[in-house]
């Protein structure tokens, strides 16, 4: 027996479908379609835009055929389906909506394309319509070989920082994605913050996308994959996301000093996010600059490997929790030569270092916390634990991301200021290095 499963590269958008209905008086009505959604193997939905005679028959006849065609083989397949609901919220809806705008994009009709509804439809019976095929070529590479390999790379993975590094070693050389950037939540401001890239010209490490802004904010906030197969230039990412967030007057979300990373010309999308203990914590995020580089089996990969980062990390934090005993502090090094000025705007912990923006948030209050102890008391020395415990970093109960935000801190030293750095010196502690004197002014505003 056929099932959607073995035929989910008719569902891709490639290739228009046929969409037959009935009125009530048996007056037929057969459109075409841009694309029909797989939704699991029992279903599909259709997008519902405006209020069309297909849609005036499925409400009042829930009975339709469809006809869809694999754009690689040209074979062709029948579905007998029932509509069930509409959905105008949610992953579904959210993952469909998204998908419309790149097909929108890539058609020229953004200005036109608005999605109202994702219509649900259960799949009874496939039937293949007799014709030509072609052979079914090779895939192009192992997903589970590729999936082994990488599960058996992330388990092993001792601190955070190397676990995104072996997640963007894994995508480049087993799966052959060329462009990459991981994510992390700070969900006390709503957002999400780039940890690691691979693949652009500039890391973009710090860079922001409120909570609900484009692929990624919107994968993060439904908890779905979405995936686009026709970007376009038009559809580049990073103008997308900026330009999404100025039309909902949140300009001022989005940080200036540190520009996302993105192809200029990006074919395909596709935003997984990462989930810890059922909450999400993070995304995973990949493009590419051809069209329909990402496909159904591409995603459920993606998918395994975003779910064994969350495990990973999950492992990492509790390891974390556990924090070695402390040992004997070592006396910090000698710094000479005149003050490096560092400058703190409470009104949202931004942290500059001299001129130069570095970095805010809660990874900038740690930072903050870390020189004032230092120039205090001279302490280099830090536990995770500590900043846990202190109140006045704000840090949630659980899922609170702290060793991404030490991270976050890490890499943006190691770009932007080569007169201090964060190291790591055992499980749960870590030593900030200081070769310059440090001066703190504390800002209004």
């Amino acid at each position: 027996m056929m099932t959607l499963d073995a035929i989910r590269d008719c569902f891709e958008g490639a290739v228009p479908s046929l969409v037959a209905t009935c009125a009530p008086d048996g007056t037929p009505n057969v459109t075409y379609v841009s694309q029909i959604h797989y939704v699991d193997a029992a279903h599909v939905a259709l997008t519902y835009q405006f209020f069309s005679k297909t849609r005036e028959n499925i409400l009042a006849n829930p009975h339709a055929t469809a006809d869809v065609i694999d754009p690689v083989t040209a074979g062709q397949y029948r579905l007998s389906l029932e509509y069930l609901r509409t959905e105008t919220q949610g992953p579904l809806f959210e993952s469909m909506k998204a998908k419309l705008a790149g097909i929108a994009s890539h058609t020229g009709m953004s200005g036109v394309f608005r999605l109202l509804g994702s219509d649900v439809y259960r799949v009874h019976a496939i039937e293949q319509v007799p014709g030509k095929v072609l052979p079914t070529p090779q895939p192009s590479r192992n997903f589970l070989a590729a999936l082994r390999t990488t599960a058996g790379r992330l388990t092993r993975c001792a601190d955070f920082a190397s676990l995104l590094e072996q997640t963007l070693e894994s995508l480049e050389t087993l799966f052959g994605i060329d462009h990459a950037m991981i994510l992390m939540l700070d969900a006390r401001r709503d957002r999400l913050y780039t940890v690691a890239s691979r693949g652009y010209p500039a890391s973009g490490i710090g860079s922001e996308i409120p909570v609900g802004v484009g692929v990624v904010g919107m994968a993060a906030r439904e908890g779905t994959p979405i995936r686009i197969s026709y970007a376009t230039a038009e559809y580049a990412y990073g103008r997308a996301v900026r330009d999404a967030t100025e039309k909902l007057g949140m300009a001022g979300m989005l940080e200036t000093e540190i520009p996302l990373p993105g192809l200029s010309a990006s074919g395909s999308q596709l935003a997984v996010p990462i989930v810890t203990c059922n909450h999400v914590t993070g995304v995973l995020y990949v493009e590419s600059p051809e069209d329909r580089r990402f496909r159904y089996d591409d995603e459920d990969a993606l998918v395994a490997v975003a779910a064994q980062v969350g495990a990973t990390l999950h492992a990492l934090q509790a390891d974390e929790r556990e924090e070695e005993a402390p040992r004997a502090a070592a006396e910090p090094a000698p710094v000479a030569g005149p003050p490096l000025v560092v400058r703190r705007y409470a009104a949202n912990d931004s942290v500059f270092l001299g001129d130069d923006y570095l970095i805010k948030g809660v990874a900038g209050a740690i930072f903050w916390k870390l020189l004032r102890d230092y120039v205090s008391d001279g302490r280099t020395e830090f536990s995770n634990r500590e900043l846990r415990l202190d109140p006045s970093l704000k840090l949630p109960d659980i899922h609170d991301n702290l060793e991404a935000r030490l991270v976050l801190l890490a890499r943006r030293l190691e770009e932007r200021c080569g007169l201090m750095r964060i190291e790591k010196i055992a499980r749960g502690r870590f030593r900030l290095c200081v070769s310059r004197p440090v001066q703190l002014v504390e800002m209004a505003g």
